[in-house]
């Protein structure tokens, strides 16, 4: 019988050793500034609780010294994942990039939900709890209208609001809000389409955000589970790099659980009936008509996202009754529009921009 060749010719050969003690080395300290990381804070602009009710906060970032601030936005964030994505970190920050333009920058966290809000509705979230933080800040500032930010889910919050009540925005704008639900390329459609939403809420009340976690995360699987802890070890001796990655990861990972009611009415009207585009989504006892939209909008959508594809983004032009309609196009993806190098150039200076010629 012929001998078989037991090598491995992907392994260094006479250089092994060296190799290995090499590898050996930069998962020490790797491994010591993961110690020293694992920490990491997040949230890095200084900011003041306005108003609470319930797990409801609303907050005001406070501008650098010497800076002024003239032109109230509020941000309506999602309930999914928590709002610190706005503002990550340091030269990473959405809110810093909004104040650096002069921009007065306020906030709505929904905060954690636990099973005593198995029973909220999107009634509740926007007839109820924003519409008082608008209320709140109106008396604040002494205006008639604000200025709605919104992110995401919170975009797709901010434009049923913003039709529901015309009178109280002034100006409306959105950042990777879906709005159809129903195009080829949203894989996330696709599967949430099909789920028995009235048993998942009838059985477990609250639905886990660390089940809906894992769905955003089986999108991508390899990219998202497997090959970004690949890179993670070309990281391990660089603490910055690495800090900046756990900051990402604890993010990604602090999900919220969603209150009953409120994600079967999402789910069911917006991504299974497709009703913000067909028309019918009723929030309340009241319908919302996106032609009541007549304010200006800016529509700021992703090129490369892949939870909320541009063109569902896109479908908010010509919906709304607005006469002032533009888009800003942002060449990455759906985080990175708020924590990359090229976001922190384009997306605050455009908005900032936008926003000025409308005040």
């Amino acid at each position: 019988m012929e001998k078989q060749d037991m090598s491995f010719p992907f392994l260094p050969g006479a250089g092994a050793p060296e190799e290995l003690q090499k590898l050996f080395q930069q998962l020490t300290q790797g491994f010591e500034n993961l110690a020293r990381v694992k920490d990491v804070e997040v949230g890095c602009t200084p900011r003041k609780a306005l108003y609470r009710e319930d797990k409801l906060t609303l907050y005001r970032f406070q501008p650098p010294e010497g800076q002024a601030v003239d032109i109230p936005v509020l941000i309506v964030y999602a309930l999914v994942n928590r709002p610190y994505m706005a503002d990550l970190q340091e030269g990473r920050s959405l809110v810093q990039g909004l104040l650096a333009q002069g921009l007065d920058v306020y906030l709505v966290d929904w905060g954690y939900p636990d099973p005593s809000d198995r029973f909220l509705g999107l009634d509740d979230y926007l007839n109820g709890y924003l519409d008082r933080c608008v209320d709140v800040l109106r008396e604040r500032l002494g205006r008639e209208r604000l200025n709605l930010l919104g992110i995401c889910q919170g975009g797709t919050f901010a434009v049923c609001y913003s039709a529901l009540h015309p009178g109280k925005v002034s100006n409306l704008i959105t950042t990777v809000a879906p709005i159809d639900f129903h195009t080829p390329d949203d894989l996330l459609s696709r599967m949430v389409r099909h789920i028995d939403v009235d048993l998942v809420v009838d059985s477990c009340g609250n639905v886990s955000g660390d089940s809906l976690n894992s769905l955003f995360l089986s999108l991508q699987p390899f990219r998202l589970t497997g090959q970004k802890y690949l890179g993670m070890l070309d990281l391990l001796d660089d603490e910055q790099k690495l800090a900046n990655f756990v900051r990402m990861e604890k993010w990604i990972f602090d999900s919220p659980d969603q209150a009953g009611e409120a994600f079967r009415e999402f789910v069911q009207q917006f991504y299974q009936q497709n009703l913000l585009v067909r028309g019918g989504v009723r929030i309340g006892d009241r319908e919302v008509d996106p032609h009541c939209i007549t304010m200006p909008v800016l529509n700021v959508y992703a090129l490369k996202d892949h939870l909320v594809p541009p063109a569902a983004s896109q479908a908010l032009k010509g919906l709304t009754g607005s006469i002032d309609y533009s888009a800003l196009e942002f060449p990455g993806g759906h985080i990175g529009l708020f924590v990359s190098g090229k976001a922190n150039k384009l997306v605050a200076p455009g908005i900032g921009k936008w926003l000025r010629h409308r005040s």
